[in-house]
């Protein structure tokens, strides 16, 4: 899924995101291209997504897209491309740009796999939060959204004096906590792996890290359901891909948790990908990615349908007024539209 690939990042009429127009006369002879199907597994995906909604593919061209963002200031989604250590910015009006290089690894080596920032969130002041692979770490971009630059503050690298594996995903909740997962994907053969475990953490406000799970071999993506109750977590494991609910108490800690629902039986070539990101709609619907593009998931457990993009998965977002699941896949940016 995170092979190289000879691909141009153009924005091209017929291939994947849409022309520049200025009509909409133009914007219906010229659409996005459209991909995939939508599986429904139970009628009540129907409330989500309507029947003969496509998926549109808006941008394409990268190594491995991930960590969409959507910014409501600037109507616009940020996303990272972790292989080549960049954060991509796109709008319907302007296409695509570059919004920061590099973004996840600041130093010389040139032979690492997967350098760049994954996970995106803002925190309550507006700042851009990054996990940072190649630097092994959460940071703060220094610089405005408007003017984005390579500038950052380490926000927590360790943990107990170890470095971590590779933060991945973030989420941050109402009280400023942000909690995030560290498995070891971004970590190269000749890097030491200081701690033996992959963990799940809670940064607060005033600096404090607290490791909450220690015992999930492929921690990955991370959500909130809307009360802040209960923390959902993916596993990249093939061999237990599986999506978690973990109760929180008052302070944020974890006091239980159980499988929300396994995966596990649909893993193979057929259905590329594996759980990966996730976000979580304001009805506490999951939208989590899984084997074969974007699982939709009720927070009782129940599999309500799969948005099958055709490529390895990597994470979704909405939009501020949730009309739209963007969606970054492999090569490709995606989109559909939600009711």
């Amino acid at each position: 899924m995170r092979n190289s690939r000879i691909l141009c990042l153009l924005i091209s009429v017929f291939a994947c995101a849409s022309p520049k127009t200025t009509s909409e006369t133009e914007k219906v002879l010229f659409p996005y291209k459209t991909v995939g199907s939508v599986e429904r597994i139970d009628t009540e995906l129907n409330s989500f997504i309507g029947v003969g909604t496509e998926i549109e593919v808006i941008a394409s061209g990268f190594e491995w897209a991930e960590g969409p963002l959507w910014l409501s200031d600037q109507n616009a989604l940020i996303f990272t491309d972790v292989p080549t250590n960049k954060v991509w910015k796109w709008t319907e009006a302007d296409s695509l740009s570059l919004f920061l290089d590099p973004s996840g690894y600041l130093g010389s080596e040139t032979n690492k796999k997967e350098p760049g920032a994954n996970g995106l969130i803002l925190d309550t002041d507006g700042n851009l939060i990054l996990c940072q692979h190649g630097e092994r770490r959460i940071a703060k971009m220094n610089s405005p959204l408007s003017a984005p630059t390579s500038d950052f503050t380490a926000l927590v690298s360790d943990y107990k004096g170890d470095k971590f594996n590779s933060p991945n995903d973030l989420v941050l909740n109402n009280s400023g906590q942000l909690y995030f997962t560290d498995p070891p994907y971004g970590l190269d053969d000749w890097d030491t792996k200081e701690l033996d475990f992959q963990g799940v953490y809670r940064l607060d406000t005033d600096g404090s890290l607290t490791l909450l799970l220690d015992s999930l071999n492929r921690p990955n993506g991370i959500g909130l359901s809307p009360d802040q109750k209960t923390l959902y977590i993916a596993q990249s494991d093939a061999q237990k891909a599986r999506y978690y609910a973990f109760e929180l108490d008052e302070s944020g800690d974890v006091i239980n948790g159980k499988i929300l629902l396994d995966a596990t039986p649909s893993v193979g070539d057929e259905l590329p990908g594996l759980p990966d990101g996730l976000t979580v709609h304001s009805s506490g619907t999951l939208f989590a990615s899984g084997p074969g593009g974007v699982w939709v998931i009720s927070s009782e457990g129940k599999h309500l349908g799969t948005i099958l993009t055709g490529q390895g998965t990597a994470n979704c977002t909405f939009d501020s007024e949730e009309k739209y699941l963007y969606i970054t896949a492999d090569a490709y940016l995606m989109r559909i539209k939600v009711n």
